[in-house]
């Protein structure tokens, strides 16, 4: 199977040096035929020790707002921009992103979404870099496709963001109703 080929590639990556500090690759998960694909920024402490996207605090939450819009893990496809932890959660750096975006995009390619949903404004931006993530959040937009000539774009709040800010978990909320909607919608963008 080609994810699987995929992730085996990843696991063993040594195009950065992310790779130096890491115990697991964080290639991605979910249901490979799933016609949503959520984009984080990269592994955390949780993710790195267990080699699996979204298993820490944050991927709690997003369980609970995906169960909130009547969705589960095993209905969608998760990755990250890059596949290691950077050390101390820092940001990621170009290089970094660089030598992960390949990954990335293959996973694209092999999954083929109808609709991607990024998570934070990192991962925004790699797809829609003249947005900002306070501007863009819950409205989708459509841009240049990687495995299509255009593609659908939801930008949303990392799950994070809301265990730093409780106040904010409503706008999580609320957001997440768009994306049965916006898949319901997906004409509407003109997609071919």
């Amino acid at each position: 199977m080609l994810l699987d080929d995929l992730n085996e590639r990843v696991s063993v990556c040594k195009l950065c040096d992310l790779c130096k500090e890491r115990t697991n690759a964080v290639p991605g998960a979910g249901n490979e035929n799933s016609d949503v694909m959520f984009i984080g920024e990269g592994p955390g402490k949780n993710e790195d020790l267990q080699g699996l996207p979204f298993v820490g605090a944050a991927g709690k939450f997003l369980d609970k707002m995906l169960n909130s819009i009547g969705m589960e893990r095993k209905d969608i496809y998760i990755a990250n921009v890059v596949k290691c932890r950077p050390p101390s959660n820092r940001d990621p750096l170009p290089a970094e992103v660089k030598a992960c975006w390949p990954y990335l995009e293959e996973q694209i390619k092999l999954i083929k979404p109808r609709l991607i949903v990024t998570l934070g404004k990192h991962s925004m931006q790699r797809f829609l870099p003249d947005l900002k993530i306070s501007e863009a959040h819950g409205e989708a937009r459509v841009a240049d496709g990687i495995w299509q000539k255009k593609q659908v774009f939801l930008p949303l709040y990392h799950p994070a963001a809301a265990l730093y800010n409780p106040a904010s978990r409503d706008v999580h909320f609320e957001d997440f109703k768009k994306i049965p909607l916006t898949l319901n919608n997906l004409k509407e963008y003109a997609t071919p």
